[in-house]
């Protein structure tokens, strides 16, 4: 299976918690005002990957660095490719790393769009925080917590799914602490 990609960045600390390597997704309908990675948004630039060799690359990276807590699926939009990022997702998770997906859909659209495209809800379920809602430049904040505007959300996915109700990271890590 293949995978349109606009990059990849080996080490990030502002994609997620920990140490992170970022895949970013070719193509994103959004077209939010002042977007961080203009250059992804054409579905057809980029370039191709097969998940097996991307996969692989990640699995030496990780026997590499035992650092890196998770990957990051950006974009883009990555629920534009979900079938190749739930295969991607569900080998990292034998390895032992989180996922975290940005989405310019929020949660509530990406469960609809799931009753019609099962990709989308399986890659929902891989995914341990969601990062969700369109970058709007009008609300940046730069103080925020791997987010760039106040109206996205971090979402602790498996709570949600179990509670069928969002519930934010935040709030779910500070009742684990609590």
């Amino acid at each position: 299976m293949e995978i349109r990609l606009a990059g990849i960045t080996e080490e990030s600390v502002v994609d997620g918690p920990g140490l992170r390597l970022v895949v970013f997704a070719q193509g994103c309908p959004h077209g939010c005002s002042g977007c961080h990675n203009p250059d992804t948004h054409d579905s057809n630039g980029g370039y191709v990957v097969d998940i097996e060799g991307l996969f692989n690359h990640i699995e030496k990276k990780v026997l590499h660095n035992r650092l890196l807590r998770g990957v990051t699926f950006s974009g883009g939009e990555p629920f534009l490719q979900p079938e190749p990022l739930v295969q991607l997702a569900k080998r990292l998770k034998t390895l032992g790393l989180d996922i975290v997906t940005y989405s310019g859909f929020r949660f509530e659209q990406l469960t609809a769009m799931a009753l019609t495209n099962k990709a989308v809800g399986q890659l929902l379920k891989q995914t341990d925080i969601l990062i969700d809602g369109k970058y709007r430049e009008a609300e940046r904040d730069l103080s925020l917590a791997f987010r760039g505007s106040r109206n996205q959300r971090l979402i602790d996915v498996k709570a949600t799914l179990k509670v069928m109700k969002v519930v934010l990271w935040e709030d779910a890590l500070q009742k684990r602490w609590a």
